[in-house]
């Protein structure tokens, strides 16, 4: 392995998602990178989440794509159903015409197993330095580097700085100084089911949303069809606080009352749910002070509704390792030019995902009515369109990998080995050959 391009390492604040892929990304490119990470180790919690064809994209480019896709759900459907009707109001099919618009799949899978790629495809680079319970609380910008400060008294110098320390970022507040994020009334109360709890009639090869007035209840396979995510949000004024605390079905099952039966009939499975109260930001125009930039929640945190917060914090990532490239280590500049390339995208699915909930919530009556229609009878072709703006991977991402990081990469370390050097396939799309050959235990749809 050759020397890396930076003599001060990186430094990265936070170790979730976002600081893992940008510091992977950095690395892929040549850099080294430290992230300090508050918890007493490197871990990610939550559940289920959905993987569009862009973040598939962002993944591969990060080279830990073969790695994700061995715990995925290749999905069939994302539905959208009429919860007090139960009928069908919207229906794209994620076949082989959707692998070949987009050049990858649509997919679920568990939080932990992005993380977890992310975190083995660090280790593997020997450029990244792993710190758990370096929580951090300053820094000081000092000539062409930047002074970093954690909780337990620790001093970091970097050429760098990347603020991915989440929706209560302390390098926003410097940056930005909008205090802590608002609550959003849009509270969430999560729970995950065994394949057996699951009602038979409900086992979708999809990603499946019950929109109702100031509700929606989300559902999908999970980990190989052992399990199935299930996530209800309302939308109320003092919805109250709450993250990652228990909640019992006393709690939950009256705000959901006015659904249909089928939706209702897996929201009585949990004996527990978790509760998580949903905060966002609006769109600011600077997430940068020369070498020090924000990434991931701490620069747009946005609602869920679009199911794109990690895939646009990996964007970041992507984004950011190509401008320190195209720069070559010029930290400034690198992330003026990260800034210029992702603010809009950024900004503009952040505004599209509080609007998209206010679609699914639309009120009983004539509101739902007037949104049912909007929808329903759609050809493939017209979802398909009304995606491609989002669906579509960036330049930036797309030729990330034609250009070779200086000197040859490390090998992967033993435990990942097999898996990262696995040929797959090509049927179609070569993302579609990493599909598992699992076939559902039912493919009933809505």
């Amino acid at each position: 392995m050759s020397a890396p391009r930076n003599n001060k390492p990186v430094i990265v604040a936070g170790g979730g998602i976002g600081g893992l892929a940008a510091a992977l990304g950095l690395a892929r490119k040549g850099f080294r990178a430290v992230v300090l990470e508050q918890a007493p180790e490197f871990g990610e919690i939550g559940a289920g989440i959905q993987l569009a064809p862009n973040a598939w994209h962002a993944i591969d480019a990060l080279g830990v794509g073969a790695l994700v896709k061995r715990e995925a759900v290749f999905i069939e459907h994302v539905l959208m159903m009429d919860g007090v009707t139960g009928e069908t109001v919207i229906d794209i099919p994620l076949d082989k015409r959707f692998a070949r618009r987009f050049g990858n799949p649509y997919a679920v899978t568990h939080r932990a197993d992005i993380h977890g790629s992310l975190l083995d495809g660090c280790k593997s680079t020997g450029l990244i330095e792993l710190r758990a319970n370096s929580r951090v609380t300053g820094f000081e910008v000092q000539g062409n580097q930047v002074l970093v400060r954690t909780a337990n008294g620790a001093a970091f110098e970097g050429a760098a700085l990347i603020g991915a320390d989440g929706g209560r970022s302390v390098i926003r507040q410097r940056i930005v100084g909008d205090g802590d994020p608002p609550e959003s009334g849009h509270m969430c109360y999560r729970a995950v089911l065994k394949i057996d709890e699951m009602p038979k009639d409900l086992r979708w090869a999809a990603a499946t949303l019950w929109a109702g007035h100031n509700t929606h209840i989300v559902h999908y396979p999970l980990r190989g069809w052992k399990l199935f995510n299930l996530v209800a949000t309302v939308v109320r004024p003092q919805a109250g606080t709450g993250h990652n605390e228990d909640a019992p079905p006393e709690e939950v099952l009256p705000l959901f009352a006015h659904n249909c039966e089928k939706p209702m009939s897996i929201l009585r499975v949990p004996k527990n749910f978790k509760r998580w109260m949903l905060r966002f930001r609006e769109p600011v125009p600077n997430w940068t002070d020369g070498p020090v930039a924000l990434l991931g929640d701490a620069a747009h945190l946005m609602l869920q509704y679009l199911a794109q917060g990690a895939a646009t914090a990996l964007e970041d990532a992507v984004c950011l390792a190509a401008c320190a490239d195209e720069t070559d280590g010029d930290f400034t500049a690198a992330f003026e030019a990260y800034q210029a390339k992702r603010l809009v995208r950024a900004s503009r699915v952040q505004i599209f995902a509080g609007l998209l909930g206010m679609v699914f919530h639309a009120a009983d009556g004539v509101p739902r009515l007037v949104r049912n229609s909007l929808y329903q009878g759609r050809s493939p072709e017209r979802y398909y369109d009304a995606l491609e703006w989002l669906f579509t991977p960036p330049d930036y991402v797309r030729n990330f990998r034609k250009k070779p990081a200086p000197g040859r990469s490390p090998r992967p370390s033993a435990p990942r080995k097999a898996a990262s050097s696995a040929r797959t396939r090509r049927t179609g799309s070569p993302a579609r050959a990493a599909r598992p050959p699992r076939r559902p235990p039912s493919r009933r749809k809505g």
